[in-house]
């Protein structure tokens, strides 16, 4: 059965901006904005995004409010988180997803915002894995772009520079994942992807190399890794190493867990914790072909 595609935006249409996860300010907001005023959309602030509650930029409480009001709210039709950080997976549960599943709209974020999509996935909706606001002023031009097209329905297509670590080779699927922490994190969870015959995408930020080992292990372990038709691996920042040296870059450590496998495997998709971070419409149909000279990602849905 085909994933739910929320209808494409028109210019002057509303997007409901939210803080789902970690403290924001003033400037995350001002970011959102001017980029979505100048794109031709108005645009619906949550009444919580600056409360500011410990390390969340609400209370719990408030947050899944802020979520809830922009779902039902029938003027909004796109949603972004103007950050992540961590707190998504303390509201995903009360967050009303089936209301979502009638009435679907674009839910826009990465990072913490992973939690969302998987939740999204599990009930057979698209979503959208894309720069947030407080991002808006360092990320790229094309990034911001490719978001804007993904909202408007334009179906984006990218040719990424080769890396001597690919595995060759052309396939078609629907594209998961996210944050592999987050992921790793939702794992026996109801919120755990299925994987089977999936494109599987993955990035990371600020983790001991000998975590990502873990996480890896764990997928392989669990049967994850098997079952997905190709793996596309995005930006891998800032990653950590003890005293003692792991020995393996981080895409050295996802290769070794896949390279037995008959699939494709793409290094170094810009998208992630990084300036490039291209904009993927997760639970929906890409076509990736990984050559010698480069390779072609684009989406037909």
């Amino acid at each position: 059965m085909k994933n739910i595609i929320p209808e494409y935006l028109n210019i002057g249409d509303t997007i409901g901006i939210v803080a789902l996860a970690g403290r924001t300010n003033q400037n995350h907001l001002n970011n959102a904005i001017a980029v979505f005023t100048k794109w031709g959309f108005k645009t619906e602030v949550g009444k919580y995004i600056f409360e500011n509650y410990n390390n969340f930029s609400a209370t719990d409480e408030h947050r899944l409010e802020d979520i809830n009001n922009m779902i039902h709210n029938q003027e909004v039709k796109a949603i972004i988180s103007l950050r992540g950080g961590y707190g998504t997976a303390r509201i995903i549960e009360k967050i009303d997803l089936q209301y979502l599943k009638q009435n679907p709209k674009w839910l826009i974020g990465f990072s913490d915002i992973t939690v969302l999509h998987s939740a999204l996935n599990k009930i057979g909706i698209c979503s959208l894995h894309a720069t947030m606001p407080t991002n808006f002023d360092t990320t790229d031009i094309i990034s911001l772009e490719s978001l804007k097209n993904a909202l408007l329905g334009l179906k984006n297509r990218y040719e990424i520079n080769t890396n001597k670590l690919n595995i060759l080779g052309k396939v078609e699927g629907e594209i998961i994942g996210g944050n592999l922490s987050i992921l790793n994190s939702l794992n026996a969870t109801k919120y755990d992807l299925n994987f089977t015959d999936k494109i599987l995408f993955i990035e990371e930020l600020n983790e001991y190399l000998y975590h990502l080992d873990r996480m890896m292990l764990n997928l392989k372990l669990s049967g994850k890794l098997s079952k997905i038709k190709a793996l596309v691996v995005g930006g891998m920042s800032n990653m950590l190493d003890n005293e003692i040296a792991y020995g393996k870059t981080a895409y050295e450590i996802i290769l070794e867990y896949v390279k037995e496998y008959n699939y494709p495997v793409l290094f170094n998709f810009p998208a992630g914790h990084i300036q490039k971070n291209f904009a993927l419409t997760m639970g929906c149909k890409v076509l990736i072909d990984i050559t010698i000279k480069s390779s072609n990602v684009y989406f037909k849905q």
